[in-house]
């Protein structure tokens, strides 16, 4: 894989997305989903992306993850481009590069906790005990026991569910990791805990994170914060840091 491009600053870029378009659907029924997106992603950076239901955010992550094609505009991850790319090559692409959490999380019902996570290992290439021996050390990281790493999906909280998604996505260490609405299902305190591991495994070793949210408490996690509204991105923000231990749940923005 080629070197990400050097950036102004002393991060590299991660994700450069120039004029997307999206639409679903033809002729009279067809929605535009993404209607000229422009948004660089930095290396060593949370990126949060924000904005009302039905704007484009998981379409939008959706493309840079290489889940969705998009129809126009060019979209580079680490300097390579899904468009130019056989679907085999794309699988592999985002087997070894990216990291999704689904808000549907997508787990295999007949597989254990700890089985779902190993699975991108497995896909790399790993044995399977080995994985397996992986996949617990993350699931323990998202505060799991040793009964709910042998616990199928169904017999799982919603929240337990959304914490194996997010260990699947971190466990094989991707360079871009891409979480739509990662702490949806959590309470305050195990969201702030999950945001806290995630900003300490993804972005080290100058990896890239993408989250999409609603939820304004974990706002204090981002780097940047991107608007998105009617399928293109109004307008990028800084979160202002807590001042003191006792506003850390209350995180406003500047400009």
């Amino acid at each position: 894989m080629s070197a990400p491009i050097p950036s102004p600053t002393t991060h590299k870029i991660a994700v450069r997305c120039q004029g997307v378009t999206k639409t679903f659907g033809t002729g009279a029924a067809a929605f535009q989903a993404l209607r000229g997106v422009d948004l660089e992603v930095r290396t060593g950076e949370l990126l949060m992306l924000v904005g009302p239901s039905g704007c484009g955010k998981t379409t939008l992550i959706s493309v840079i993850a290489g889940v969705l094609r998009r129809d126009g505009g060019t979209c580079d991850v680490f300097d390579h481009d899904y468009q130019t790319m056989t679907e085999q090559e794309t699988t592999r692409f985002r087997g070894k590069h990216i990291g999704f959490v689904f808000q549907a999380f997508n787990l295999i019902p007949t597989l254990t906790a700890a089985e779902n996570v190993s699975t991108p290992l497995v896909i790399k290439g790993m044995n399977r005990k080995p994985a397996v021996v992986e996949a617990r050390e993350m699931l323990r990281k998202v505060g799991f026991d040793q009964r709910m790493e042998e616990s199928s999906p169904v017999d799982l909280s919603g929240g337990q569910q959304q914490r194996v998604a997010i260990a699947r996505a971190l466990v094989h260490q991707p360079d871009l990791i891409v979480c739509d609405e990662p702490t949806s299902a959590l309470d305050s305190e195990t969201g702030h805990k999950v945001m806290e591991l995630m900003r300490g495994l993804a972005l080290a070793s100058n990896r890239a994170l993408i989250v999409v949210t609603h939820d304004a408490r974990i706002y204090e996690f981002a780097d940047r914060i991107a608007r998105m509204e009617d399928g293109r991105i109004t307008g990028i923000e800084t979160p202002q840091k807590p001042a003191s231990p006792a506003s850390e749940h209350s995180t406003s923005l500047k400009p």
